[in-house]
Parts: C-alpha cells; structure tokens; sequence
C-alpha cells in the first residue's frame, strides 16, 4: 500500500531586518501580515496570510545563526506525524540534524535539518488538527517547490525512499541538464535539478503565486529587490520569475499569465 506523502506545508523567512522584509513581502506578494500571539521570551514572529489563511511567517533571524554567517533565507517545513521518528530517520539516512526535535509553545515539536547533500528544511508535527489542502494554485500560497541538488537522482531517490515523494516527469534542458519533477501529494510538487557550478551549497527554492509576472516583477524592482533570473515561460504554460529580496533572501514568483 503506498504511503501517504509528506510535502512542505509551511514556509519562514529568517532576516536581517523583519520590519522591511514585511513591508516588502506584502506589497509584492499581497499577504495580510499580522502578530503572532507569542508566550514569554519567545522572539517576535509575523504570520503572512494569503485570503484562506496563513502561507508562512516572518522572524528575525536567530543570533547562533547570525553568528555562524547564514544569509538571509526561506526555509520549508515538512509535515511529519512524529518529529522524532522522522528526525531519526533522516540521520539514518544519511541527513544532517542541526537543532534535535523541540517544542514550540503552542505550535508543535520540530527539527532542523538538511538532506545527506546539505539541502537545509525542517520537521514540524503541528498541535493542531490538519487544515484542508487548498490547491496549488491558490494565491498567496507556494505553487512550486524547487531543489538545486548536488546529484539530483540520489537526492529524490532519498525524499521519495523518506517521505513517499514520487516521480511525475522529467524535462531536458540541454546544457542544464535534467529537470525532474514530483509530486508530494495532491496539490504539492516540484522539481530538482543540479545546482549550477556558482551555486555554492544545495538549496530549495519556493515559488510564490501571484496573478500575472510582469507586474509582479516590477514590485520586486520598486520595493528594493533583485530579479535574478527571467520573467520567462515554463514548460507548463506559466511564468517565473527569481528574486532576491533586499536583505539578500532568495525567493521566485509563479503566475498563470505573464
């Protein structure tokens, strides 16, 4: 019997600055930002909100972190029904475990961790009920998950063989070799190809939906972002773009029209 996929299903920006990564993600994005309801020393935390509900959230990134010279980022959450299995399963495996399972007041039980090529994301087991899947195209939401991998074969071989990922077509993009897409459930997907030569570490990359590219690029531009790659047309029919925000955090934008 298959198992049950196990997709991201939620998405943290850590940053240099919180204040303006706010300001610049909900004019460009359009989300709802609000606080988050925090208990006692626990740090400041921004919740952004698509129309449905909220995608993600927003935090100043932590001083251990800052102090080891990680960039500003986004990182993915998993969903597991049990961090410490699933933390255990990846060591196993042959993956990184950066922070052991913990508990978020209120939240859940989470790890940090990377994928045996150093890809960086992290387990969350949520306190509370599951939310309905809404579908990938929701605005707001994250419409593509993309991993530039070291060898891209072996490391969907291990997030198929850890979380019931399966194969949903390859793409040959000449010189940049091939894309191979996933599924990670019914309305979550993706890609992974290998990282270019000037990338220095694996990475996952997550696109957010807007309604149309053009216009979404120039809100990248006009709030003090960098476009790195495109707009350009994808092979199914939407269009993409790659970004740096203004503290340095790499994200992209995916929109049914250009």
């Amino acid at each position: 019997m298959p198992r049950t996929p196990m997709p991201f299903f939620w998405y943290e920006l850590m940053t240099s600055d919180l204040d303006a990564a706010e300001a610049f993600y909900t004019e460009v994005v359009g989300w709802r930002a609000e606080p988050f309801g925090k208990a006692p020393g626990m740090p400041r935390y921004v919740v952004v909100n698509s129309a449905e509900r909220g995608v993600g959230g927003l935090m100043t990134m932590p001083p251990d972190a800052a102090k080891m010279g990680m960039p500003p980022a986004w990182v993915g959450y998993i969903h597991t029904r049990d961090t410490d299995a699933s933390t255990k399963a990846l060591r196993a495996a042959g993956g990184a475990v950066h922070r052991e399972p913990d508990d978020i007041p209120g939240v859940g039980r989470f790890s940090v961790v990377a994928d045996p090529q150093g890809a960086s994301f992290m387990f969350l087991q949520p306190n509370l009920a599951d939310q309905p899947v809404l579908p990938a195209t929701t605005p707001g939401h994250v419409g593509w998950h993309e991993l530039f991998a070291s060898d891209r074969q072996a490391a969907f071989d291990f997030y198929a063989s850890q979380f019931g990922w399966t194969h949903a077509g390859d793409f040959d993009m000449g010189e940049m070799g091939i894309y191979q897409t996933f599924a990670a459930g019914p309305e979550s997907g993706g890609g992974i190809m290998n990282k270019p030569p000037q990338m220095a570490v694996p990475a996952w990359l997550f696109y957010f939906n807007v309604a149309a590219i053009n216009a979404a690029a120039r809100r990248v531009t006009d709030n003090g972002g960098k476009i790195v790659m495109g707009p350009m047309a994808v092979p199914t029919g939407q269009w993409i773009v790659q970004c740096q925000d203004p503290q340095g955090a790499y994200f992209a934008l995916l929109a049914p029209a250009r």
